[in-house]
């Protein structure tokens, strides 16, 4: 007969070592490597102005403050209650923070109060961002050559079911400008006289408003889920999949509408000099395209297909004379230029009286005056530009990285770093969360790369 002692632990509980939390923490543990090869010695001086140098209680020290943070979106941490607790009983994380085992973890209060008022209307989060941007640049991992450029859609903390519905203007066009000179310039090219000025309309739509996040967007988009979300517009440098740019908006604002000033940006502020960039369809519009040969940058844009009325012929069956600047529809018939819109269209019309008779008339038009008319944007050939980049060998290249780039740097914030919903309500916080969640991004990739440069030399 075999018998069995059952001996308790629980002694083990209460007996006292002489033990160093340094020894605690695994040698190849993700933090160390953070902690090593990436220098937060510049949140004092950016947080600096925010602190009161001779009044009130001793802060904590920042840089504990926003590593915190940052343990909240390495590991997905949701709750800055839980965060503390967390904090508590994680050595790494203790380690991480420079906390003894026995030092009492700052209460998650301080990290919503700091956001509340001392961090609030400042820039902070985006210097942070922007500093470890230039920290990759020095340690050559971001060459600012290749770019490219999504969005995702981001989960409110909103319910789609409780809203208003309000007038609001429509959103102003920033080449609205450039395009009323083109359109000037296009008329007397063409023997037009100037349009007339008209008066500022201010046009309006209805929207649904969000009760409890009034920032947010409603979103209605094919293939997309329906309600209140936030889109995260991010680029990434292709070089080792960094990401060099992060902007927030509400989920009904189009892709295309900050890409240029974002490029802008990301040029003056860390000295980019952008050669190429790919992109979704959603960016394929002609203000897109102009912009970017303007700017003398090699541009790849997915095509985006359009449905021409059914029967009817599409529009590439009608080519376009560039010399004698009109089109030719399918049996050869010239269709002659009329007038250039305030949109920027040009409008190239076929004479009724010839396609009255055309057997192919019911496949070309169903004009009740017989007319065909064909329009062509002032600056279409920078679109037809963009669809020859596209089809290029180099433009095939180009564009097959970027689902290993952009929608891999996405798939990443959403499954490890919990960016799937918005943590908080309100455009400013989404976009703090928007901006930790890429600098952790970038913080991890560029300290296992340099941990593993170190290990090969």
């Amino acid at each position: 007969m075999v018998f069995f002692v059952l001996r308790s632990n629980r002694e083990k509980q209460q007996v006292y070592e002489f033990v160093s939390i340094e020894d605690l923490v695994p040698q190849d543990h993700l933090l160390r490597k953070v902690d090593t090869y990436i220098n937060f010695s510049f949140i004092d001086e950016k947080v600096r102005p925010l602190y009161c140098a001779d009044n009130g209680r001793p802060a904590i020290d920042p840089v504990i403050l926003f590593k915190m943070i940052f343990l909240g979106y390495f590991y997905g941490i949701r709750s800055e209650r839980q965060l503390e607790r967390e904090i508590q009983t994680n050595m790494a994380y203790r380690w991480f923070l420079g906390l003894g085992l026995t030092d009492k973890v700052p209460d998650h209060t301080t990290i919503s109060w700091n956001r509340r008022t001392r961090f609030k209307d400042t820039n902070i989060f985006q210097d942070i961002f922007d500093e470890i941007v230039l920290q990759a640049i020095s340690h050559r991992m971001i060459g600012g050559r290749v770019l490219v450029s999504d969005s995702t859609h981001v989960k409110a903390n909103a319910n789609k079911h409780q809203y208003t519905k309000q007038q609001v203007l429509q959103n102003t066009k920033d080449y609205v400008d450039e395009l009323n000179a083109a359109v000037v310039e296009d008329r007397k090219e063409n023997g037009k006289k100037p349009l007339k000025p008209r008066e500022d309309v201010n046009e309006e739509k209805e929207i649904k408003v969000s009760k409890t996040d009034p920032d947010s967007g409603y979103m209605i988009r094919d293939g997309k889920p329906e309600g209140f979300f936030y889109l995260d517009h991010r680029t990434v440098d292709t070089k080792y999949n960094l990401i060099t740019d992060v902007h927030v908006t509400p989920g009904n604002v189009h892709d295309s509408v900050p890409y240029l000033s974002r490029l802008d940006r990301q040029q003056e502020r860390f000295g980019f000099k952008v050669e190429a960039v790919a992109l979704d369809s959603g960016y394929l519009t002609t203000p897109i395209c102009r912009g970017l040969q303007s700017r003398k940058i090699f541009a790849v844009i997915a095509h985006r297909r359009f449905h021409p009325k059914q029967g009817l012929f599409p529009k590439w069956k009608f080519a376009f004379d560039v010399e004698r600047n009109l089109y030719i529809c399918p049996t050869g018939y010239e269709l002659n230029y009329r007038t250039t819109d305030r949109k920027g269209y040009r409008q190239y019309a076929s004479d009724p009286l010839h396609c009255k008779s055309c057997p192919l008339l019911n496949q070309c038009t169903h004009s009740r005056n017989h007319r065909k008319v064909v329009t062509r944007h002032v600056w279409e050939d920078s679109k037809e530009w963009v669809r020859n980049n596209r089809l290029s060998k180099s433009g095939k290249q180009l564009y097959r990285k970027r689902k290993e780039t952009i929608e891999r740097s996405f798939a990443d914030a959403k499954e490890l770093h919990g960016f799937r919903y918005c943590r908080l309500r309100g455009l400013a916080n989404v976009r703090e969360q928007a901006l930790m969640t890429a600098a952790v991004q970038n913080m991890k990739k560029m300290a296992i790369h340099l941990d593993r440069l170190k290990r090969r030399g």
